[in-house]
């Protein structure tokens, strides 16, 4: 049940899908506070939710029309005297507001990092070194310059299949060109060389990465979400073991069923990383297991909560605390918390992880935390379950259902 609703701040949340969804449950439950969205869409899980208020903005990927709007919002509710909250749920929102926090600081608190560092290490290429600096295990990696042929001569270290990513995930949301996806996985040096060829021709104009395929499917990749205080001290961090991804071209490498599980020792190698980059705020990582070598490889960073972010929340570490205890309440926060406990996240129905889910083991622990009552969609949410919410809930698993028999590719 939501808690007695807090008086001393209110969440002003950046985002229309299935994260931003997570984040107004997330206060709701914790703070019983009715966050404000805002966002470009009308429709999906933030249009129908109850539970918070909504503020639908055209155009909202015009930086102009973003600013303008954030200004309007700070000034109406700030006047009530009740300190905001700027949380975004997607990579360009927290860009914006990175780009623009001087200027929205009038109105709005704001937990995130500043400028030169976000655009250091979201470059996926930095990143992987200052991974590099602290020891910590990533894919070996080589980065391409996009004005610039790879020629046949440059042989690559390491052989195919070949992960092919941009480096630059937001500038490459705004990217035109045929077959595009979030990531490609090349099983030949003719298919690495079409889909390079064809990004080139496109108006995106940053680096991409070439980086090792690490064998195994899904059930070996982990995601890991720290939180770092505002001193740059890291207070918390929770592992997830992922059993399932989205396959969709746009969305593949999301996880969708995640059971938390406990590597204190993957903890330990981001706080080294976090530390010595003095970041703030929460992060988000994806790791994949290497039987190769008994690593875990750490693939990429979010400078913000995940998109599965409720995995943390449903094991009963509502992330929103962190948020509160830090920058509304500016509490002294002491030590490093990891969370323990098994609990089962997943926004698909139980008939795609029966189908999906390779692993026969940990497919029968994920049916079998569901039967015991330790599993959570962050899309059901009982305050909110209205008749509209509940069809919406419906046609969401039937399409999710649809998206996999399109879409899967076991490798």
């Amino acid at each position: 049940m939501p808690a007695a609703p807090a008086t001393d701040f209110r969440p002003v949340i950046l985002g229309g899908d299935i994260t931003a969804y997570s984040l107004v449950r997330t206060f709701h439950e914790g703070h019983g506070v009715r966050p404000l969205v805002v966002n470009m869409t009308d429709g999906g899980p933030i249009g129908m939710s109850t539970v918070c208020d909504h503020v639908y903005v055209p155009d909202l990927e015009s930086e102009a029309v973003f600013v303008g709007a954030l200004e309007q919002v700070g000034r109406e509710h700030s006047a009530a005297g009740v300190p905001l909250l700027l949380v975004a749920a997607g990579d360009w929102y927290v860009r914006m507001i990175i780009e623009n926090k001087d200027h929205l600081s009038q109105w709005f608190t704001i937990p995130y990092i500043d400028l030169p560092l976000l655009d250091d290490i979201v470059r996926k290429d930095r990143f992987h070194a200052h991974l590099a600096d602290v020891d910590v295990p990533h894919p070996a990696t080589v980065v391409v310059d996009m004005s610039q042929d790879l020629g046949e001569e440059d042989d690559l270290p390491f052989g195919f299949p070949v992960v092919m990513k941009p480096a630059d995930s937001a500038l490459h949301h705004y990217a035109k060109y045929p077959g595009k996806k979030k990531v490609f996985i090349h099983d030949s040096r003719e298919d690495l060389d079409r889909a390079l060829a064809a990004v080139r021709a496109s108006n995106y104009d940053g680096n991409f990465l070439l980086q090792e395929f690490v064998p195994g499917d899904d059930t070996n990749m982990r995601v890991l979400t720290c939180y770092s205080d505002r001193d740059g001290k890291v207070r918390f961090g929770s592992v997830g073991h992922v059993l399932l991804e989205e396959h969709h071209p746009m969305a593949i490498g999301n996880p969708c069923v995640i059971i938390t599980t406990e590597i204190d020792e993957v903890v330990e190698q981001a706080q080294r990383f976090l530390e010595k980059i003095g970041y703030v705020g929460f992060s988000n990582f994806d790791l994949k297991y290497d039987r190769r070598d008994g690593t875990y490889k750490f693939f990429e960073i979010n400078v913000r909560l995940g998109r599965s972010n409720f995995y943390v929340t449903a094991n009963g570490y509502n992330v929103s605390d962190w948020y509160v205890r830090d920058w509304v309440r500016h509490e002294k926060l002491e030590g490093l918390e990891i969370a323990r406990g098994e609990h089962l996240f997943a926004f698909v129905p139980k008939a795609v992880i029966k189908k999906y889910v390779l692993d026969p083991v940990l497919r029968d622990k994920a049916l079998a935390l569901m039967k015991a009552g330790r599993a959570s969609d962050p899309n059901v949410y009982a305050p909110d379950l209205t008749l509209k919410r509940r069809a919406y809930n419906l046609a969401y698993h039937v399409n999710q259902v649809r998206k996999f028999r399109e879409h899967f590719v076991a490798r």
